[in-house]
């Protein structure tokens, strides 16, 4: 019998927790569902024969290292910046571990102990990063296996709210971490152009976008996500000339959004101690110059031509220019943009969110003079408030690889991302089966 622990069951758990539980009767797994919020944790278990609910408090270091130790596998659905101590504690007892997040350093410090130990580190491997690493390296492999080679590539993504759900301008609602979306983007971005290495920092991230169109869902703003170009060397495209990965949201969202930025509310560095006393239309003002104007003019003079109509649509529908009081005693600006947000961006109990997803390739094929170039897309429809395409396509990619892993369809060790033939293969595979299917189209 296989102990499966299955730390965090936030929104982002339910499909993961359910295939686990599922496919748990077939292979004779015990599945440990681990949450500082034990109820939360046993909702999402719903009484099966084979799954228990514990409270787990990442910070109580004996309690942690105990649940751990008693698992043969853990998958961590937790904040990506809680991965390190889960991870240290995996090599050190021996047990392998899963995750959607991103490699941190933290996780690249633990490679070479966990292959010399023969454990699994699995990251990477949700959405985006996951699904977009297994589907881009399908196509990638399928041209080298030509003999080609591949000279641009741009992968964009985005978690949205479906078009028969979106009653609101900024055509956004969350289907995963606020906290992740209020803070998306800081740092510098960096990405490969015509051969040229490109940066943009984070005051200019929102307004540096491309405008990128699916099928049928329309156009979307496209902004540069983290690091790009530190996959050219895993995906083994050395003779790229352009590698991007991008962010997608509604048209017109990061206009939007670069107001918030040029005024200082998605700071998360500062404290404001008095929030509590404040309006949503004070705050904004007290990040503005103290003149006669109204507030709504000051706006507009500090954002001069980058000012529209749409934008004073946006920002009304937020009521910014109202007496709403601040639900939050005190906080950083970001935490209190993220209050109201998460107020006028619910997920509602009916409401269908979408995942958008369109990998862009340039390639030379040996037998052709022309440059080829094709676009691969997805698009998945959630079913409701609790069973999102978010959850769907974060948790699905890693349950079926933990599964694949534990019924030896692959035997990786030490760090690894989902990009090896062994591993993407029967994952695309299984994934159209709960219909997650790109549709490819060469671009003339």
């Amino acid at each position: 019998m296989i102990k499966i622990l299955i730390i965090g069951a936030g929104r982002s758990a339910t499909s993961l927790i359910e295939y686990m539980l599922t496919n748990s009767l077939i292979y004779d797994w015990k599945i440990t569902v681990a949450d500082v919020d034990q109820q939360v944790a046993e909702g999402k278990i719903r009484g099966h024969v084979n799954g228990s609910a514990v409270s787990f408090d990442i910070a109580n270091e004996d309690k942690r290292r105990s649940i751990i130790r008693e698992h043969d596998f853990v998958i961590s659905m937790l904040p990506a910046f809680m991965h390190g101590d889960v991870a240290r504690d995996c090599v050190e007892f021996g047990k392998h571990m899963a995750t959607a997040s991103y490699v941190s350093d933290d996780m690249k410090s633990l490679h070479a102990l966990a292959k010399a130990k023969g454990i699994l580190l699995l990251n990477e491997c949700g959405l985006d990063p996951g699904i977009d690493h297994a589907s881009g390296m399908k196509i990638i492999d399928e041209i080298k296996d030509k003999g080609g080679e591949v000279i641009s590539f741009k992968s964009f993504c985005g978690g949205l709210v479906a078009p028969e759900s979106n009653d609101n301008p900024w055509g956004y609602k969350f289907s995963w971490n606020p906290r992740n979306v209020v803070l998306a983007g800081q740092g510098t971005a960096q990405y490969l152009q015509d051969g040229l290495m490109k940066f943009i920092p984070y005051n200019r991230l929102f307004t540096q976008i491309d405008k990128i169109e699916i099928e049928p869902y329309g156009k979307f703003d496209a902004y540069a996500n983290r690091d790009s170009i530190s996959y050219i060397d895993p995906y083994g495209i050395y003779s790229i000339h352009t590698m991007l990965r991008g962010t997608l949201r509604q048209e017109g969202y990061c206009k939007a959004w670069n107001v918030f930025i040029k005024l200082g509310l998605t700071d998360d560095t500062s404290k404001i101690t008095h929030a509590g006393e404040l309006t949503y239309t004070s705050l904004v003002d007290s990040f503005l110059p103290n003149t006669k104007q109204s507030v709504k003019e000051k706006l507009k003079h500090l954002m001069k031509e980058e000012w529209d109509d749409e934008i004073e649509h946006m920002m009304e529908y937020l009521e910014l220019f109202s007496d709403k009081k601040i639900p939050l005693k005190q906080g950083s600006p970001a935490q209190l943009l993220q209050a109201l947000l998460e107020e006028k961006w619910k997920l509602q109990s009916n409401d269908k969110d979408l995942i958008v997803m369109q990998h862009q390739f340039e390639y030379r094929l040996p037998s052709k003079t022309k440059i080829q170039k094709l676009n691969s897309s997805l698009g998945v429809t959630g079913k409701d408030q609790h069973h999102t395409a978010m959850a769907l396509t974060v948790g699905l990619p890693l349950a079926i690889t933990v599964k694949n892993y534990l019924t030896k369809k692959f035997n990786s060790t030490g760090v690894v991302i989902p990009i090896e033939k062994e591993i993407y293969t029967p994952l695309l595979k299984e994934l159209e089966e709960h219909n997650i299917i790109f549709k490819d189209k060469i671009i003339t």
